[in-house]
């Protein structure tokens, strides 16, 4: 295993510890807009935008974790529904694209998270 993946694990193996033993801030249905970003290249070097697209999407098929950047700025975790996994593969296609995730917002530990529901482009 690569170091650059065993720290991707240790960091999101970490947070979902924690996450476990946390109640849950807020659980509702929500409708963003914004980037979809590969985390490892957005964390990491602020990478985004159309000219990393190739890049975000070649993570995303990885495995690598995506989340949504905001039009204002936010950033949300975006996690697969286990009982529905065709909204996160979409998402996962839309990596470097503007889209539209539906789901439901959870915030653990101050980390927004949602649980893809549903996912288009724009």
């Amino acid at each position: 295993m690569s170091l650059k993946k065993a720290g991707w694990i240790g960091v999101l193996s970490g947070l979902f510890a924690s996450a476990w033993v946390s109640v849950a801030v807020a659980q509702e249905e929500v409708k963003l807009q914004g980037e979809i970003v590969d985390l490892a290249c957005y964390m990491a070097k602020g990478a985004r935008g159309a000219g990393h697209k190739s890049c975000a999407q070649m993570c995303a098929k990885k495995g690598t974790p995506l989340g949504l950047l905001t039009d204002s700025g936010e950033l949300y975790l975006l996690v697969d529904d286990h009982n529905n996994e065709a909204p996160y593969n979409e998402v996962k296609k839309l990596a470097g694209e503007r889209a539209e995730v539906t789901g439901k917002k959870y915030i653990r530990n101050n980390l927004p998270s949602v649980v893809v529901g549903g996912a288009k482009g724009l």
